[in-house]
């Protein structure tokens, strides 16, 4: 990450400028702070907290700054989502948000932003993992410290919002092989054991603790996610570790 040191810095004190005394604090969640971060397959994850709503006049000059910031960003771009403080403590299920951000958006931003900024808003139960891991591993980048921020997250939200993002795995697995290999194994990590991992430490996990059978497809998974190189695997044994893993996330005794 010290490569994007600068984009971090610029980010931040154009923040300040833009949102002045409505910012509660900026915070840096996901690969970033979980000792994972990969240039090809990363995207920098950014919190902005603020203490209520802001003009969409603010939020239009937010995300230019966001999109300028963006062209100096890995391949994968910034993500960033705006929640206000009030739903951070006592955290708030699903989790509204003001405004979010991410490279998928960036065409749909270009054609047509007043729109873009009068729709995005809503509620995300993505959030509730990203709180989680700002929470127990996330770092201030300015603005209040996390606990004087955040609550922690109740166990029942944070499993809902992880189930959510893996529960049609047997049937994306072949489109997005590295994502749901490790995904799953993070998940049936904290259902097992309530270990709160990046994707890396939950493919580690995941080789001492399933089936001898698919240690090549996670190898195989952890080289990919480590060197950006293709992984070449055998989509009859991915859908059969999905449906395994689902089986298990799933067992109301594990």
């Amino acid at each position: 990450m010290d490569e994007y040191k600068e984009l971090l810095g610029s980010f931040v004190r154009e923040s300040r400028e833009i949102l002045g005394d409505e910012l509660v604090g900026i915070y840096l969640h996901g690969s970033a702070v979980m000792g994972c971060f990969h240039s090809q397959k990363s995207d920098i994850d950014l919190m902005v907290v603020i203490k209520k709503e802001i003009s969409d006049a603010c939020k239009r000059k937010f995300m230019d700054m966001v999109v300028k910031l963006n062209a100096q960003a890995p391949e994968k771009g910034i993500e960033v989502s705006i929640v206000r403080e009030s739903v951070c403590r006592p955290f708030v299920y699903p989790t509204p948000f003001e405004l979010h951000f991410s490279i998928t958006h960036l065409n749909r931003y270009r054609q047509d932003a007043d729109d873009y900024i009068q729709k995005m808003k809503g509620t995300d139960k993505d959030l509730a993992a990203h709180f989680t891991i700002i929470y127990h591993r996330g770092r201030t980048l300015c603005g209040k410290e996390i606990k004087d921020v955040f609550s922690e997250v109740d166990r029942a939200y944070y499993l809902d919002s992880i189930l959510s993002d893996i529960e049609n795995a047997a049937e994306e697995i072949a489109e997005q092989p590295v994502y749901m290999i490790l995904n799953l194994c993070r998940v049936l990590a904290y259902k097992r054991n309530q270990m709160i991992l990046s994707k890396k430490e939950g493919g580690e996990w995941g080789l001492t603790n399933i089936p001898e059978q698919y240690r090549e497809l996670l190898v195989s998974a952890m080289d990919e996610y480590r060197t950006g190189d293709a992984m070449r695997f055998d989509e009859e044994l991915a859908k059969k570790y999905a449906e395994y893993m689902l089986e298990q996330i799933k067992d109301k005794n594990a």
